[in-house]
């Protein structure tokens, strides 16, 4: 058996990983393919996907450090004899709040790379020109092109996302810095930026036409993240005395490109899981999704959707100040991966969008409760009634159990919230109040003759639930569409007790009016 390694939890330093004893999925084939096909490179990822350590592996690699790579797919394909200057700029730490706080930010990120690559300052009295003459001194000084590599590119906006004005001046300024890079390419090697969302090029690049997007190529798309071969292979010293199919729902399903991409894990959960030896949301509790909540509370948005979301590609890019298309804010921030990729027309790309993984739908839903009524001193001991009523197959108790839930949301919540004037919430309460459980639920379960609105598989049982509103349709309509479409036809072979569950509710009572169940 391979020897155990240490886990490079919050370790971003190449070297430190390589000399340390650490566990080390090799990405360099992706970084040799990147530098031997073009120059200018733009990847967003979500937070916590390794960006940051593969932007060092990028400045160690360019700076010529050959011991480190030994081993390594690239080294023997790389010239170690040339040594490049290079400039890192990272937006990672700390948060401004202003304009000037980030000037400067900025002029201590460049006196920084001046003192590493010993370059005096020009005398330039703006952040533009500091720039400018720094990548152009150290290319003349050094005898190499410079290679500029720039982390969490869009932070200073997206901490201020809530304050349009704020984050309109930190755009502006943020555009300032990067409008230097046009111009530069004579003294450029090589360019990467990266962050969490891709803002338009218009708002931010400004002309920068060069940039390459690579964040939904095939090629690339596990230039991030741990695939399943990794976790086999890499990580198998870890892998004993845990579930490997749990590992893999709980944590594996973040995709960027079409159903032939490897979909990858998120370094962050798979790391801390093989530490505390326990599932556990991690990823997501490292960061409160607030402003995300906020908005899709706004928003109306029904959350059993949130599984099966269709846009189109340019949606997925549209992310400014002031536009932010809800799909581009969750793909992008990683709540929402790609599940299909279709092309029905030629050039128009269509793009299927759903969880990643058990933890998100889990942990996002249960983030939406309060924006659903449900106050969140209410919501544990709530999910806790409801898990005991499914774990017991006590499906009175769990009719009685909803029908309670619906009749504490306050009167003022209907009132006021956004959410309640779509015929969606009642749904939406009930499908986020199970998915926070994380229960094994599909939405709008695809069989021969139609779609279930929802499917749950636990404990032995199966249960097919149909959602209506009875002053759309007459009552009892449910239940009969669940025996009418024959939705249980699919699950018949799997030796597991069915029961068909017609949801009713009236909109005029907030109430649940009907609760049919016919066990097969």
């Amino acid at each position: 058996m391979a020897t155990q390694l240490n886990l490079p939890i919050g370790v971003q330093a190449f070297g430190k990983i390589r000399t340390g004893g650490f566990y080390y999925v090799d990405k360099t084939a992706y970084l040799h393919q990147l530098i031997d096909e073009g120059s200018y490179y733009f990847l967003s990822r979500p937070r916590r996907f390794g960006k940051s350590l593969l932007l060092d592996t990028l400045k160690e690699l360019f700076e010529a450090n050959e011991p480190l790579f030994r081993g390594l797919y690239i080294h023997d394909r790389w010239d170690w004899q040339t040594r490049h200057p290079v400039v890192r700029i990272s937006f990672a730490d700390g948060v401004m709040v202003n304009r000037s706080a980030l000037d400067t930010r900025i002029r201590h990120l460049l006196q920084s790379n001046r003192e590493r690559l010993g370059i005096e300052h020009s005398g330039a009295q703006d952040i533009a020109g500091e720039f400018s003459d720094l990548i152009r001194m150290a290319h003349h000084q050094h005898g190499q092109r410079v290679v500029v590599l720039i982390d969490e590119y869009d932070k200073p906006i997206l901490d201020n996302i809530t304050d349009a004005d704020v984050a309109r001046e930190l755009r502006e300024g943020l555009k300032n810095l990067y409008s230097v890079l046009k111009d530069a390419d004579p003294h450029l090697k090589f360019c990467l930026l990266t962050g969490v969302s891709k803002f338009s090029k218009v708002s931010l690049f400004s002309g920068l036409n060069n940039l390459n997007d690579i964040t939904l190529d095939k090629p690339f798309a596990p230039i991030c993240g741990y695939t399943d071969a990794d976790i086999d292979t890499v990580f198998a010293p870890e892998l004993p005395g845990l579930d490997r199919e749990q590992i893999r729902q709980w944590y594996n399903g973040y995709r960027w490109g079409d159903e032939t991409t490897p979909a990858v894990y998120n370094p962050f959960d798979v790391l801390l899981l093989f530490q505390k030896r326990e599932f556990r949301p991690y990823w997501f509790e490292s960061a409160t999704p607030s402003f995300l909540v906020k908005l899709l509370s706004e928003r109306g948005v029904f959350t059993p959707r949130l599984d099966r979301l269709q846009t189109k590609a340019s949606l997925l890019g549209r992310f400014d100040v002031d536009e932010i298309a809800t799909e581009a804010l969750l793909f992008q921030t990683g709540y929402l991966t790609v599940h299909k990729v279709e092309e029905p027309i030629t050039g128009y790309w269509l793009y299927t969008l759903g969880y990643p993984n058990r933890e998100v739908e889990a942990s996002l839903n249960e983030s939406l409760l309060p924006a659903l009524g449900l106050e969140a001193s209410r919501a544990q001991e709530s999910q806790m009634q409801a898990l005991m009523a499914l774990r017991n197959h006590d499906l009175p108790a769990l009719e009685t159990h909803f029908k309670a839930l619906f009749a504490g949301l306050p009167h003022d919540w209907y009132r006021n919230n956004p959410i309640a004037q779509y015929e969606g919430h009642y749904a939406s309460v009930f499908y986020s109040h199970l998915a926070a459980l994380g229960l094994a639920i599909t939405v709008e379960d695809a069989g021969n003759t139609g779609r279930v609105d929802m499917t749950v598989d636990f404990n032995g049982q199966i249960y097919l639930f149909e959602f209506k509103v009875v002053e759309q349709v007459p009552e009892g309509k449910a239940l009969r569409q669940l025996q009418d479409k024959g939705y249980a036809d699919k699950y018949q072979g799997q030796g597991k007790p069915i029961h068909l569950i017609g949801v009713e509710f009236s909109r005029e009572q907030r109430q649940i009016i009907a609760f049919d169940v016919l066990t097969l």
